[in-house]
């Protein structure tokens, strides 16, 4: 198995997948262009990427790819569409950064708080200036907002409340039981969240019902004067709701991710939220930690030696949550070779769209039986057809 990985990945990764016989190439700057020649060249049954974009035109570069990675959470750089059409499995590695991205949201809490970028600027420029700089409000007691309760949302909460802050939050599965083991207030939306909290962050995934939920209402529910954090994605937040609650109530805010930010890990950044002063950035590092990238590195191998080994895909985040399916044909046979061949060629003439299949074999290895899920026109012709055929024990049909 050829694996083709296309971003920086820890040693410990590449150790495991090289132990394990794995024939590994390792071209780490490649993105655009560049990845669609290499997947061509190289025809890679496994893709791993990190940030690099994965799009229609690299998935069809080579129809030996079998499974893309995204070694981190989000795989919203990836295209999820083309690569289900294609039949490529994608997985990502939940979970293992959290711990890193919740220590950089209370880092940009911090920083919001005591101005540090502001000091340290000054300060290398020569000017001393204590007398603005020793304004903070502080942290403990105030109230932090968390929108979305994930691993990375609950390894913030651990943090803020360390630093004795109240914590009020909100996401579709939090219940009332579970905020109060967690010690914090449950809220009923994420507007209430930013009515009521000093400082509000995000830490929710990026889909079509998250996009740009930090929008106008949101924040005209913020106090003014309050923090808004997004270490996450920035299509969660409408960037001109920001500018506009920034001017006029005196929010402000740190961000770890900006619409259209360069693609490349050098270069040029030409933004208008670069230059807007009430706002802190930085370089999309929230999950650039050693410990986080071993963490990823390892559960990307961990997914990979999976796949290779049992043809499962742990984590895999592109198969259906249900089929189509309307109906189960269960078939219980003899355990005989070309068996299942004669009903699934009846099924075929059918016209009936196989959708899920399983084969368990009972003890002895006798007998088994066939469960069928298909969408199709239902004939009981067919069904009385396959009960007859050689080998066969019973069949059944029901609606699903």
């Amino acid at each position: 198995m050829r694996i083709l990985l296309a971003d920086k990945l820890s040693d410990q990764g590449l150790a495991q997948l090289s132990a394990a016989g794995l024939t590994v190439i390792y071209e780490p700057a490649l993105s655009e262009k560049a990845l669609t020649s290499a997947l061509r060249e190289h025809a890679p049954h496994v893709l791993v990427v990190r940030s690099t974009k994965v799009l229609k035109a690299d998935i069809s570069a080579s129809n030996k790819l079998e499974l893309i990675v995204r070694a981190g959470a989000g795989y919203d750089t990836i295209d999820l569409e083309a690569a289900s059409a294609a039949g490529v499995f994608v997985a990502n590695c939940p979970g293992k950064n959290a711990v890193a991205v919740a220590e950089l949201t209370i880092g940009g809490l911090l920083s919001l708080d005591r101005s540090l970028p502001d000091n340290v600027m000054d300060a290398r420029q020569g000017v001393w200036n204590k007398g603005l700089y020793a304004k903070a409000s502080g942290l403990k007691g105030r109230t932090l907002g968390v929108v979305g309760l994930g691993n990375i949302g609950l390894e913030v909460i651990k943090r803020a409340k360390a630093l004795e802050m109240h914590i009020v939050a909100w996401s579709r599965s939090l219940t009332d039981d579970r905020a109060r083991e967690l010690g914090i207030l449950r809220v009923g939306s994420p507007i209430d969240v930013a009515a009521r909290a000093d400082a509000v962050t995000l830490h929710v995934a990026a889909t079509p019902d998250t996009h740009k939920l930090a929008n106008e209402a949101f924040f005209g529910a913020m106090k003014p004067g309050a923090f808004f954090i997004n270490t996450t994605r920035a299509s969660v937040v409408d960037e001109e709701a920001l500018t506009d609650a920034i001017r006029n109530k005196g929010i402000r805010a740190f961000l770890d991710v900006l619409s259209n930010e360069p693609s490349s890990k050098e270069g040029p950044l030409q933004h208008p939220l670069a230059e807007n002063p009430s706002i802190y950035l930085s370089h999309h590092i929230g999950a650039s930690t050693a410990e986080a990238q071993d963490a990823v590195a390892s559960e990307a191998a961990r997914v990979i030696l999976e796949y290779a080994a049992r043809g499962e895909v742990p984590n895999c985040v592109n198969l259906a949550v249900q089929s189509p399916a309307t109906h189960q044909l269960t078939v219980r046979h003899e355990d005989r070779v070309g068996v299942l061949v004669t009903v699934l060629d009846a099924i075929r003439k059918a016209g009936w769209n196989i959708q899920e299949m399983e084969n368990v074999i009972f003890d002895g290895a006798k007998a088994a039986c066939a469960y069928i899920r298909f969408d199709g026109d239902v004939d009981s012709a067919v069904v009385e057809e396959i009960s007859q055929l050689d080998h066969i024990l019973a069949v059944s049909l029901i609606e699903i």
